[in-house]
């Protein structure tokens, strides 16, 4: 990589990064995982920045969402992640039931299969169509509308066998 290349790739990841280290981290559901996923994804971009630098942030995106079912694939298996304790009371009273609402949402979301997780994180965090989402994840948008009802339906499922969220409040904009 050349040194003016060089230039348009750091600045490139200092403007975008935290973008997608969000996106990563609703992946994974775990900070060391997300930016371990992120490295690895920059690292494979910044090889062939010179060729895509003008789609660079679509770039990302496909190798976060293919590296992380591939890197889901191969472990096969579950992994407990830790959460942060809630914030204390602030300005705006008692969070707790946001907070514990939010973990649900968040423990619902890893417990399903990393495919439609992913179209979850794409259609509604990353608000991308369904024609978008087919495109990242190389299948048809029957297949991503299929998989995100199947994903809310599951997702439901279990909230609902958690307790934590009323009925209406069980949609995502609860990880948003």
């Amino acid at each position: 990589m050349d040194e003016s290349a060089e230039r348009e790739f750091t600045a490139f990841v200092t403007e975008r990064g935290h973008v997608l280290l969000r996106v990563a981290y609703a992946l994974t559901g775990n900070r060391q995982a997300a930016e371990d996923l992120l490295q690895t994804a920059l690292a494979k971009t910044a090889l062939r920045w010179t060729r895509i630098e003008h789609g660079a942030e679509m770039y990302v995106r496909k190798v976060l969402y293919h590296d992380h079912v591939s890197r889901w694939q191969r472990l096969r298996r579950l992994r407990e992640v830790p959460v942060e304790t809630p914030p204390e009371q602030g300005a705006r009273g008692d969070l707790s039931r946001e907070v514990a609402d939010r973990i649900a949402v968040h423990g619902a979301l890893l417990r399903l299969p990393p495919r439609q997780r992913a179209v979850l994180v794409l259609r509604y965090l990353e608000d991308l169509s369904e024609k978008q989402v087919a495109q990242v994840l190389g299948c048809s948008p029957g297949t991503v509308a299929s998989q995100a009802s199947r994903a809310l339906a599951r997702l439901r499922e279990l909230i609902a066998g958690q307790g934590l969220l009323a009925p209406d409040d069980a949609d995502l904009e609860v990880i948003r």
